[in-house]
C-alpha cells in the first residue's frame, strides 16, 4: 500500500481520533446519563489530539503499535470508569490505584456489577487486531507519516494542550466533583486530579482548636450533660455490621422478620433511626477510622492509606489512658485496606485477623460471622475473667456485596419475587448476620461479659447501591421506605446502644453520623474529651446536627435535620431533598449558611490531620 493510495481521511491519526471520540462520547452519556451534545467536542477532542499528535512527533517507527496501545489504555480507563461509577456512583481517580491489590478479594462484587455493554470500548481493537493479522497490506497502514510539516504538528499539539488547560481552568472551581468531571470530561478530569494532587502546591494548614469547631457547628457543651457516666467503668464493645442499612430493622417479608435479634435488642436499648454513614473511599476501613477518631474521611483515598503514618488521637488511646486494653477483631487478613498500618496509628494494643480466626467455615473471602463471634467471645471472656477492662471493636464481614450465602446458612424463606435479585440476596445475608449476632450476644451473656459492658452496634455503610439496582429492585425498596428509594435511604444506617441496667428502649430521633459515636460513648462512660479535637457531638445532649459528606456525595453535600443538600456547580444550582416523607426542609438562607459550614468543617479536619506528627 503506497502513500498515494492512502487518503487523508483514512490515515491512522484521523481514524483513531474518530474511534476515540466515539468511545468518549458514548461513555460520557452512560456515566452522566445525558444525551451527547456539541460540548463533548470541546472536552474530548483536545485531549485525544494532544495525545495522538505527541505520538506523531515522537514515534518514527512502529507508529501503528503506538496508536493501538493508546487506544487500549484509553479504552481500559473508560471501561474502569464506567464500572466504578455503576457501583460507587463516583468518578474514579488515580487514588483508586491504591486499592489494586484488593481486586482479587472482591472479584465477586466486580463480576456482579459487570455490564457486558461496557465492552463496546474494546470492539474496534478486536476488529483491528483480526484485520491486521490477516492483511499484510494493512500492517503497513501505520507506516506513513501524517502529511503535515513537523512545525505544523507541533503547533497543533500546543493548541490542543492550550484548549485542554483552558477547559480545566474554566471548571476547576466547581465544588461538586461529579459536575466538575461532567464539565471537563472524564479523561480530562482524571488528568486534572493527577496534576492537582501531585504537582500543584498544596495550601497551608490552619491551626485548629476544639472551640473553633464548636463555633462553626454552633454547639454549646452543657454544664451537666444528660447520661454522663451512666456506663462508667464498664467494658466497651463496638460491633460494626458490614453493609448494614437501617431499612433492614423491623422489616418483615411475609410473616418473617429480617432482623429478629436486633428488633428485640432495640426494645431494651437506645436506638437512633436517623443515623448516617460518612465514609469516604475507604469504605469499611473508613468507618473504623471515623468511629475511632471523630474526624472526617480523607479527601483523597482511604484514610487507612493516607493517614496511617500519622500519630492519630483516638478512642483506643483514650481508653488505654483509662487502663483499658484496646482490641480489634476482623476475620480477613490485616493487610486488607492497609489495616496493618491503620491499627497501630489508632493505638490498638492488639489486633486479631485471619491468622487468629483461620479458614474455618469460610464465606466469601473470610471466616463466617459465627466463627468471628465465637472466637471473639472466648477472648473477651478470658479478659473478663482476668479482671482486665477492655475496649473491643468487632468488625463483621459476612454481609458483604454481592451477598452470596451458602444454602445451609439460609433459614429464611423469601417469596419467589425475591429470587435472583440483589435485594433478596441482601435480605438473606442480613438475616444470617442478625442470627450470628444473636449467638454472640448469648455467649456474652453466658460468660457474664454482657452485664458488665456497654455494647454499641452500627452499620459501616450501604449495602444496596442505587446505581446498581434494577427498576424492579428499586420498586421493592421504595415500597419498604414509603417513597422513592434515594441516596438518603441508602446512607441511612442503624445505631443501637445497649447499657447494663437499661431495659426500656428509647428511640432518639435526632440526626447523627459516624463521627458522633466517639463523643457519645465518652459521655456515657464519663470520660472527658476536653484535651481532644473531635468533629462529632454527643447525641444525647444535642438536638441539631450538621453532617458534611464527601466521596459518595460530592464535596459540599451535607445532611441537616430533615434534609440532604447536594450542590450542583455551586450552591445556587444545588438540590435539597427531604430525608423522610414528613420532613421539613429548612429555608434557603439557612441551607446556604450550612453549606459554607460543611465545607469549612471538612477543611478544618483535613488541616488538623495534616498538622499531626508522624508516628
Amino acid at each position: 500500500m503506497s502513500k498515494s493510495q492512502i487518503k487523508w481521511w483514512s490515515r491512522p491519526f484521523i481514524v483513531f481520533t474518530i474511534l476515540l471520540f466515539i468511545k468518549m462520547s458514548v461513555s460520557h452519556s452512560i456515566i452522566f446519563k445525558t444525551v451527547t451534545d456539541f460540548k463533548v467536542v470541546f472536552t474530548a477532542l483536545p485531549i485525544i489530539m494532544a495525545i495522538l499528535l505527541l505520538l506523531e512527533l515522537l514515534m518514527r517507527k512502529h507508529k501503528l503499535l503506538g496508536y493501538m496501545l493508546v487506544n487500549l489504555v484509553i479504552s481500559c480507563i473508560l471501561f474502569i470508569t464506567m464500572m466504578y461509577n455503576k457501583y460507587y456512583g463516583v468518578i474514579v481517580t488515580h487514588h483508586a490505584l491504591q486499592q489494586m491489590g484488593q481486586v482479587g478479594e472482591v472479584k465477586s462484587s466486580i463480576m456482579d456489577v459487570l455490564d457486558p455493554m461496557y465492552f463496546f470500548v474494546f470492539a474496534d481493537l478486536i476488529v483491528l487486531v483480526l484485520v491486521l493479522l490477516f492483511s499484510s497490506k494493512l500492517r503497513k497502514w501505520g507506516l506513513p507519516r501524517l502529511q503535515f510539516k513537523r512545525s505544523i504538528t507541533l503547533i497543533g499539539f500546543v493548541a490542543a494542550i492550550a484548549l485542554l488547560v483552558t477547559n480545566m481552568v474554566m471548571h476547576k472551581d466547581i465544588v461538586n466533583e461529579f459536575k466538575k468531571a461532567e464539565e471537563m470530561g472524564t479523561l480530562n478530569y482524571q488528568v486534572y486530579r493527577i496534576v492537582k494532587d501531585t504537582i500543584l502546591p498544596q495550601g497551608k494548614s490552619e491551626t485548629i482548636t476544639q472551640q473553633d469547631i464548636l463555633d462553626v457547628k454552633n454547639v454549646q457543651l452543657p454544664d451537666s450533660p444528660e447520661k454522663y457516666g451512666v456506663a462508667a467503668g464498664k467494658n466497651l464493645i463496638i460491633i460494626q455490621l458490614e453493609s448494614f442499612q437501617n431499612l433492614l430493622l423491623n422489616e418483615k417479608v411475609g410473616d418473617q422478620e429480617i432482623t429478629p435479634v436486633l428488633n428485640d435488642l432495640m426494645k431494651q436499648s437506645y436506638y437512633f433511626p436517623n443515623f448516617y454513614q460518612q465514609i469516604g473511599q475507604g469504605n469499611t476501613s473508613d468507618a473504623e477510622y471515623l468511629i475511632n477518631t471523630s474526624l472526617y474521611p480523607s479527601p483523597d483515598g482511604a484514610a487507612s492509606q493516607t493517614y496511617s503514618d500519622k500519630a492519630l488521637p483516638s478512642l483506643p488511646k483514650i481508653m488505654h489512658d483509662n487502663n483499658y486494653q484496646s482490641l480489634t477483631f476482623h476475620a480477613n487478613d490485616v493487610s486488607f485496606w492497609n489495616r496493618n498500618q491503620l491499627y497501630p496509628a489508632l493505638g490498638f494494643d492488639h489486633y486479631y485477623d485471619k491468622s487468629f480466626f483461620g479458614d474455618e467455615d469460610v464465606i466469601s473471602f473470610a471466616a463466617s460471622d459465627e466463627v468471628l463471634y465465637k472466637k471473639t467471645a472466648e477472648e473477651l471472656k478470658r479478659l473478663h475473667d482476668e479482671d482486665q477492662k477492655f475496649y473491643a471493636h468487632v468488625i463483621s464481614l459476612t454481609n458483604h456485596h454481592p451477598f452470596e450465602l451458602p444454602a445451609s446458612k439460609n433459614p429464611i424463606q423469601l417469596p419467589a419475587e425475591y429470587d435472583n435479585t440483589l435485594v433478596g440476596n441482601y435480605y438473606r445475608t442480613a438475616h444470617y448476620t442478625d442470627y450470628a449476632l444473636g449467638l454472640f450476644i448469648d455467649q456474652l451473656k453466658e460468660s457474664g461479659v454482657w452485664d458488665d459492658s456497654i455494647v454499641v452496634i452500627y452499620g459501616d455503610h450501604f449495602g444496596l447501591p442505587l446505581n446498581s439496582l434494577s427498576d424492579h429492585e428499586k420498586e421493592m425498596l421504595s415500597d419498604r421506605v414509603g417513597k422513592e428509594y434515594s441516596k438518603a435511604d441508602m446512607f441511612n444506617i442503624p445505631l443501637i446502644i445497649s447499657i447494663p441496667g437499661v431495659t426500656d428502649g428509647t428511640v432518639y430521633e435526632q440526626l447523627g453520623g459516624q463521627v458522633d459515636v466517639m463523643p457519645t460513648i465518652a459521655n456515657l462512660m464519663g470520660i472527658s474529651l476536653k484535651d481532644h479535637i473531635y468533629f462529632g457531638q454527643d447525641l444525647f445532649n444535642n438536638q441539631d446536627n450538621l453532617l458534611p459528606e464527601r466521596y459518595y456525595l460530592p464535596t459540599g453535600s451535607f445532611l441537616t435535620t430533615g434534609s440532604m443538600f447536594v450542590p450542583g456547580k455551586d450552591f445556587a444550582d444545588g438540590e435539597n431533598t427531604k430525608l423522610k416523607p414528613d420532613s421539613t426542609i429548612p429555608s434557603n438562607q439557612k441551607m446556604e449558611v450550612d453549606y459554607a459550614k460543611a465545607l469549612k468543617l471538612l477543611q478544618m479536619s483535613d488541616d488538623y490531620v495534616k498538622s499531626l506528627p508522624a508516628r
